[in-house]
């Protein structure tokens, strides 16, 4: 990335108050919240020449694929580690182990990802939640849970390497690599982006910069008692300290949503972590600067190309400070696989569309307003002979934020070919349509109003929602009945008081 100009440390510092908030979004998700924190924190207030000792205590590392693609964003991948050592690979003490409920299981699991996008133009970023189980191809592994990627693949090539006879501290470092490597593939593949930089952060480091900031509010809409996750909270408004905030954003059983609702908590849990950094002015008491130092510093870890200072003034400058939390579009939240394991379905094909759209304004065109899929009601039409196919393409639609209107069986003239309907064939709503239903034909319908949106699916139809999309990642298996899950409004950093969930 280009290295900005350098600006007078007190001109920075003074336009902090609405960027602060933007910058903030860094870790909207569980673990990772602590990255996000760490970023929060320098560009809201910190002393800039603080900044560079803070930097220096964080744990670097190179040869990870990174950036080469030209995709009109900076793409930061932000992972949260269920891990048993420290940043630099020492294991925990016996008392952060016990704080953290964490077990001597070996494996590694990445329970928080979150790709955030930076747009090359300025406008408001966005951080976007992969849910942990998310069932797609890993590299070198065939289909599993995302959330797998790093963990297999790190203990596959360990006990590879040992076989050879590498030593156990080489074997560690070796496979931490490979492991890391083959997440930020799996999300590139899935996402159809460059990953151009990378952040980690384990729980410990989660815990402790949440104490930091001296506890964050939270509301629940109902009391919860989960012993799996800890979780154990009235409902209403209350402050929790770093480890009952860790079982705030573990929990996902007894929740109705289970993983995605768990996704919420964590986006808008940062999204008050945020805004009490900056209320609180903790970033002015030396104390606990100190202990943000000491956090970071066994805590985190960023790729070695990643000018960050830079990075940083360059995120004062997007539009408003805004940093919006969102979550790939899901089309099923509770699939079963041939061997009885419960994923959570993605469409490769939405989530590209979704992720391309947050640097292409989901226009069609270059120079074209953005189209809001929320606004588009869409009608959609069977004239395939195919029982119950409107119906899943109309829940196909919904999840990626399109509005239902009439489901029903076609009745007009003969067509062999499916096709979406219009008053106008240059109608951007239309168009948006066929796009998210892998690029249908729009056709001029003169009998329809200018408001009006039709889909007509013959027998060729094989985009979302057809048996033959149903089929895409999870060879040999089937759904008879899909959970689609509607995308939930954007959180944004910038809300007054904590944002009551479930």
């Amino acid at each position: 990335m280009q290295k900005l100009p350098q600006r007078s440390r007190t001109s920075a510092q003074s336009r902090l108050s609405g960027a602060g908030a933007g910058a903030g979004a860094f870790g909207p998700l569980r673990v990772f919240i602590a990255a996000g924190a760490v970023l929060v924190l320098v560009i809201t207030g910190f002393a800039w020449h603080s900044v560079d000792s803070l930097i220096s205590n964080i744990e670097r590392i190179g040869d990870l694929g990174l950036g080469g693609g030209r995709d009109g964003a900076v793409d930061i991948l932000l992972v949260g580690v269920d891990s048993r050592t420290d940043a630099h690979g020492n294991p925990l003490r016996d008392n952060e182990r016990a704080m953290l409920h964490a077990g001597d299981e070996v494996g590694t699991n990445t329970d928080t990802i979150v790709l955030m996008r930076v747009p090359n133009d300025g406008r408001s970023a966005t951080a976007i939640s992969i849910p942990r189980d998310s069932y797609l191809d890993i590299p070198g592994l065939g289909k599993g849970k995302i959330n797998s990627a790093y963990g297999a693949t790190k203990e596959t090539e360990r006990l590879k390497l040992i076989k050879r006879g590498v030593s156990e501290a080489d074997a560690e470092k070796q496979s931490t690599q490979a492991g890391r490597q083959a997440l930020i593939k799996s999300v590139a593949n899935l996402t159809g982006i460059t990953v151009d930089h990378y952040a980690e952060v384990s729980l410990l480091g989660f815990v402790l910069l949440t104490d930091a900031v001296g506890g964050v509010d939270v509301c629940l809409n109902q009391p919860v008692d989960e012993w799996m996750s800890g979780a154990d909270f009235p409902a209403g408004r209350q402050r929790l300290d770093g480890p009952q905030a860790l079982s705030f954003v573990r929990q996902r059983h007894d929740l109705p949503r289970g993983d995605l609702d768990r996704i919420v908590r964590q986006q808008v849990f940062m999204a008050q972590l945020v805004g009490q950094v900056l209320n609180a002015k903790t970033l002015a008491n030396p104390s606990k600067l100190g202990q943000l130092s000491d956090a970071v510093g066994r805590t985190v870890v960023l790729d070695d190309n990643w000018d960050v200072l830079a990075f940083l003034q360059q995120l004062q400058d997007l539009s408003g400070g805004q940093v919006k939390f969102e979550t790939v579009p899901v089309t099923d939240l509770n699939y079963m696989t041939s061997n009885g394991e419960s994923v959570v379905r993605v469409d490769p094909k939405a989530v590209k569309t979704y992720v391309s759209s947050l640097v292409d304004g989901k226009s069609e065109e270059p120079g074209q307003d953005p189209v809001d899929t929320s606004a588009i009601s869409v009608s959609v039409l069977n004239a395939s002979g195919i029982g119950g196919l409107a119906g899943q393409v109309a829940q196909a639609l919904a999840t990626r934020g399109f509005h239902e209107g009439l489901v029903s069986n076609y009745t007009g003239p003969s067509v062999t070919s499916s096709r979406v309907l219009a008053a106008n064939t240059s109608d951007p709503k239309a168009k948006a349509v066929a796009k998210a239903l892998g690029g249908l034909t729009v056709i001029a319908d003169p009998s329809l109003s200018p408001e009006s949106i039709s889909v007509v699916l013959a027998s060729d139809y094989s985009g979302p929602g057809s048996a033959a999309s149903s089929m895409f990642d999870i060879s040999g298996t089937s759904s008879a009945t899909a959970t689609p899950v509607p995308p939930a409004p954007p959180i944004d950093a910038g809300q007054t008081g904590p944002k009551c969930v479930n």
